[in-house]
């Protein structure tokens, strides 16, 4: 069956791109449907109009009945193991042996008639050339369209064609079988380029893919775990008689609940890009929650103003996982600082570096989880690094988040993400 969506256009109905993808084929790739083949087999015959030179001369009378009958029995079977050639080549699978078997009898047909009828039919050898061509591999195809030629002057020369047609016939011969050879490694390079940008668009699907499971990990590993302690907050005051302090925790579930729905929205889009201002200020309320004390600079929200917007947003994914872990895994944490500062690189490259410590049991002997792993991705693909481990004096858990301290005139333009 046809595939329409291959052939269809955006500014035409779908039924019109059926009705086109019935009569197209791209190059290279095998024929659909029956009435493609058709139309492949009908352009393939334009090119047997130079057998008007052999048609002519047993048009002519120049050969007795059965040399006349012979000639077009001959004729008919050469541009019948043409098509059938043809045909064989649309298929999806193409089976060697009975190719080979087809441009033989072409050859041996060529050969034959030459002999027998006269000069002529030495037009033949210049469709068998190309059909030689189709079927040979491209290391050998140069040989064997010398040896075609060679066989064509060797031929002229036996019937006594003269030193023009032979010429003429043996280039014209080993010109076409070249061309055709060009030909089919432009078809083969089509093809090459056909899947490799199928690989291209499955790739970038797979890109946007994991892009979209980053952001939900981080958005919703955040969210949750904040709703997760504002809820148990909700309990113990209940539990106590606190129906005030109760409520504004109820309050503060919904607000956050209604927030992250936004922001898995906006990520699904790709039009979302978290800045350090508003990470840091949501840092605050949940390590708040949390019973943790966040220790920031006031001039950290404007630390790097110029910061291209990569950079930043993979800077304050960073502040946004810390935060995170700190809040689910940060046992006996009570202060978490952050700090943003700037470093060189032996190659004169300057990075800024946003550091985030608290003071809790630390990792343990624990294995990064799928967030570190996002954001180590994040960082890889602006250029940066990500540094984990145990804080000061082996307490608490240290993460180093160092990005490109470029320009965002000076950043290259990337292409905006869109939905899948």
């Amino acid at each position: 069956m046809s595939d329409a969506r291959r052939t269809h256009r955006t500014d035409e109905p779908p039924e019109a791109g059926a009705a086109r993808a019935s009569f197209m084929n791209v190059p290279g790739s095998p024929v659909e449907t029956r009435r493609q083949l058709l139309v492949k087999v009908a352009w393939m015959l334009l090119w047997m109009l130079y057998l008007a030179y052999p048609a002519g001369d047993l048009l002519s009378g120049a050969h007795n009945t059965a040399g006349t009958v012979l000639g077009w029995c001959c004729l008919a079977g050469f541009v019948g193991a043409y098509v059938l050639l043809v045909i064989f080549r649309s298929q999806a699978g193409m089976r060697p042996r009975a190719c080979l078997a087809i441009v033989t009898t072409m050859v041996a047909l060529a050969v034959a008639t030459s002999v027998v009828l006269g000069s002529a039919f030495l037009t033949l050898f210049i469709y068998a050339s190309v059909c030689v061509a189709i079927i040979t591999p491209a290391r050998y195809a140069l040989r064997v369209l010398i040896a075609m030629a060679v066989l064509t002057a060797v031929v002229g020369a036996a019937i006594g064609a003269g030193n023009d047609n032979i010429t003429t016939f043996a280039l014209s011969a080993f010109l076409s079988g070249v061309a055709m050879t060009g030909l089919q490694r432009l078809v083969a390079t089509m093809k090459e380029l056909r899947e490799a940008r199928a690989a291209v668009a499955h790739l970038a699907a797979s890109e946007e893919r994991l892009r979209m499971a980053r952001d939900l990990h981080d958005l919703l590993g955040h969210s949750l775990s904040l709703i997760t302690l504002k809820s148990e907050l909700a309990g113990r005051f209940m539990d106590a008689g606190k129906d005030e302090a109760a409520r504004a925790q109820v309050a503060d579930i919904e607000q956050v609940a209604r927030q992250s729905l936004i922001d898995v929205r906006e990520a699904v889009t790709g039009f979302r890009r978290p800045t350090l201002p508003v990470e840091l200020a949501a840092a605050r309320t949940a390590l708040a929650a949390a019973q943790v004390r966040l220790e920031a600079a006031p001039e950290l929200v404007d630390a790097w103003p110029s910061l291209a917007e990569e950079e930043t947003g993979a800077l304050a994914w960073a502040l946004r996982e810390a935060v995170t872990n700190v809040v689910r895994h940060g046992e006996g944490a009570t202060v978490c600082t952050v700090t943003a500062d700037e470093s060189w690189e032996a190659s004169g490259e300057r990075y800024a570096v946003l550091e985030i410590v608290d003071n809790g049991r630390g990792p343990g002997k624990s294995q990064p989880g799928n967030g570190l792993s996002g954001l180590e991705e994040r960082l890889a693909l602006v250029g940066g690094r990500l540094e984990t481990g145990p804080g000061e004096r082996g307490r608490g858990f240290r993460l180093r988040a160092s990005v490109p301290l470029r320009t965002a005139s000076a950043a290259a333009p990337t292409p905006v993400s869109k939905p899948l």
